[in-house]
This record gives structure tokens, sequence and C-alpha cells, in this order.
């Protein structure tokens, strides 16, 4: 099998979108999903197509990859080819090697959740399992019980304040002003691109306080959808709202379609866990990320 890995252009965008949203399923594994990209897309769409890899064979795109930070590779792979020894032997050859420009020398993290033989394969080459992650998966067979407050989507040409709250949950500090203008800036950036499409933008109130917010992504009518992220300002914790936007969330997502609510929180945030659980998610085991030292 002659396997090769590139760095997509732009205009490949749409087909890495379509194949992505056909590796989504509810029995399978918490794997890179549209919406990865869709965040990721707050950085335009040529810095997406910048840090995503493809391997294929031919015009058959065989695994994905989102280089979502500084040395942390992120995967999915086609379901069929979990068990592929061949390909993990390619793919771990290729990330092993600077000169394929899929990762630099060093340090390094790969998220390869459900891949068993990339997996294995990374084993062998020395690479160890770094933090552990908690999937959690909401079933929406049945309608979402949401509290009586306001929810609100957000369009991107609005999403001050959304920016405000997501700043205050995840950073607990006043936000710059030049942050405040490039994150808003990204949301009409995103807007241009073909991930938004499948998104919707959230903000729960308690009055005329925007106190939580989230962001969901859907794979697809019949797929598990994504919430990426979800946060409460740090003025409002402890009440509740948490629990209450992940619910709102969760109904989104059926509403556009989705078979299932996912999310994959790291293990030692117990107070993220809980909140999911406390929303009626259902955990699943842990997976952890393999970790290659200097």
């Amino acid at each position: 099998m002659d396997v090769n890995v590139r760095t997509p252009d732009v205009n490949e965008l749409d087909q890495i979108l379509r194949v992505l949203n056909q590796w989504q399923c509810d029995e399978g594994p918490l794997h890179l999903h549209p919406g990865d990209l869709g965040w990721y897309s707050l950085r335009g769409a040529a810095a997406t197509a910048a840090a995503t890899r493809v391997w294929s064979c031919g015009d058959t795109v065989l695994s994905i990859a989102l280089v979502d930070g500084p040395q942390l590779l992120r995967f999915a792979m086609d379901p069929a080819r979990h068990q592929d020894e061949s390909l993990a032997r390619r793919i771990v050859a290729d990330v092993g090697d600077p000169a394929t420009g899929v990762l630099e020398a060093g340090s390094a993290t790969i998220e390869a959740r459900g891949a068993s033989a990339l997996s294995e394969q990374l084993a062998k080459e020395g690479w160890l399992p770094d933090e552990p992650w908690t999937p959690l998966q909401y079933d929406l067979s049945a309608p979402v019980e949401v509290a009586g407050l306001r929810i609100e989507t957000i369009e991107p040409n609005r999403t001050d304040e959304w920016v405000a709250v997501h700043w205050s949950a995840f950073r607990g500090t006043p936000m710059p002003d030049e942050r405040a203008r490039g994150f808003v800036n990204g949301w009409r950036v995103a807007a241009a691109g073909p991930f938004l499409n499948s998104a919707r933008i959230l903000s729960l109130y308690d009055d005329s306080d925007a106190v939580a917010v989230a962001a969901v992504w859907s794979a697809g009518a019949g797929r598990p959808g994504l919430i990426e992220p979800m946060g409460v300002h740090q003025e409002h914790r402890g009440r509740g709202y948490g629990t209450m936007m992940t619910r709102a969330a969760a109904a989104a997502l059926r509403e556009m379609g989705s078979s299932s609510a996912t999310v994959c929180a790291e293990s030692s945030n117990a107070g993220a866990v809980s909140t999911y659980l406390a929303a009626g998610f259902s955990a699943h085991p842990e997976v952890a990320d393999w970790r290659r030292a200097e």
C-alpha cells in the first residue's frame, strides 16, 4: 500500500470535513471531530489547512490529524483501519521523521483514540502513556430537559459578550482589548469557512447577565456531535450554570439531528467531569495520550 502524507490546500477543507463526518459513530472512539477543526478555524481557513495532515492512498483518505498546538498531534482514522499495522507503521515513521513536516524532533504528544494498531506501534517506538482523559457521551434519542433560563444562539458578528465569558471561564483574568478583538474577529473569519455551517454558538443568561457559554458542532444527522468549548464565568460559578449550559448544548445538538453529544475532559479536572455527569452524560473508560520525551 503506497501511503503518502501531505498538508492539504484550503480548497480541500470541504472534503476533509465530509470524511471526518463519515468517521464519527456512537460506537466508535471520541477521536478528532469536525468540530475540533471548526474550533481551530477561528484562526482562519489557511491556518487550519496548514495545521492539518492527511494520510492517503491514491484518492482514498486513511487518516487525518490536526497539529493542535506545539508538538500536539490529534488523530482520526478510517474505522476500518484501526487495526491496520502497515498504515500504523507508516504513520509512526512519518511522525518520527522531522523532514515529513508532521512533528519536529523532541518532546511531543499524540492523541490516537481508538487507533489500536497505531497505539501499539507508538509503544514499540518508545512513546509512553501520558495524561488520562475521560470520554463522556449523552444519548440524544429522547428529548433533553433544559432549565427555564434564557438560551440564545449567537451570530458570529456579535460574539463580544460570548468571548468575554469564555475568557473568564478559562483564564479567570480581565481580557486584554487586543485579544478580545482578535477572538471576536476569529468567529467572523470562521464564518467564511466550511465548519461553522455545522455549529451553534450558545450563551446562557440569568436575567441580563451572560453566565455561561458553549459551542456545539454537528457531524451530520445520526452521528455524534461535539461540545467544544463549554465554560462558566468565574463570577457565576457554583450555581449549577455549567450543568444547565451543558444540557442546553446537548439539546441544541439534538435539534441539529445529532445522535449523541460528546466531550472529552481531562480526568484530573474533577470539576469538569462532575459537571458533565450531573448533566446526564455517561463516562467511558479513560484513554491516555502518548508522549515522546526529549
